[in-house]
């Protein structure tokens, strides 16, 4: 498989994300470079060619069929990350951060600036996402459900969540092993209005390794 990135890092801007051609077997870090940032990770397989599925939407990578086979709300190192079908396409190698993943909240969006009262054009990370895939030649109608690395959403007793600054540190990472060929995105979360960013969104990276 061809990789748009080759083995090394990528900078995912602030604000914005990035897409990185996975093999099967390479190891794919998300690094918070400044510490206290939250980053969406998707990822997809594509339709093989000669299937006859081309028109089909991706395999995507779904946090809540991982939730219904791991038993768990939370990541955690060693369980392994299920799609849409229910096979699985990465696994959780290892953690330096604190150890605080969310897979219960959806990407930000338009809709959810405008809720919280932001002017037109905020960045998002539905947009980032759609604008990462345009490279790849892979496309989605909708926006799958990430799993947010290094964001803090604790469920209290009575059901309620809370949403605090990320408590990841400088040079923290979270290592994922590809389980198959796969395409995955990297969105630097541009949250500015809820604190889970801390003092502001700064820039990840992703490393790719053997």
């Amino acid at each position: 498989m061809r990789s748009m990135a080759t083995e090394g890092r990528t900078i995912v801007p602030a604000r914005e994300g990035r897409a990185v051609r996975v093999a099967a077997g390479q190891r794919l870090s998300v690094v918070d470079l400044e510490g206290g940032q939250v980053g969406d990770v998707f990822a997809f397989v594509p339709v093989p060619e000669g299937t006859g599925e081309a028109a089909a939407p991706p395999e995507h990578l779904s946090a809540a069929h991982t939730r219904a086979v791991t038993n768990r709300l939370f990541p955690e190192a060693g369980q392994r990350f299920v799609t849409d079908r229910r096979r699985p396409v990465l696994t959780l190698v290892s953690d330096t951060s604190p150890g605080f993943h969310d897979m219960l909240i959806p990407a930000c969006d338009p809709a959810r600036y405008a809720a919280l009262g932001a002017a037109g054009g905020h960045a998002s990370c539905a947009d980032n996402l759609r604008r990462a895939l345009a490279g790849t030649g892979l496309s989605v109608p909708y926006t799958p459900q990430p799993v947010n690395v290094f964001m803090r959403i604790p469920v209290e007793h009575d059901g309620r969540l809370r949403w605090l600054p990320s408590a990841s540190r400088p040079g923290d990472a979270i290592t994922f092993q590809a389980v198959t060929d796969c395409v995955v995105v990297v969105s630097a979360c541009p949250q500015d209005l809820v604190e889970i960013n801390g003092g502001g969104p700064t820039a990840l990276a992703v490393d790719l390794r053997s």
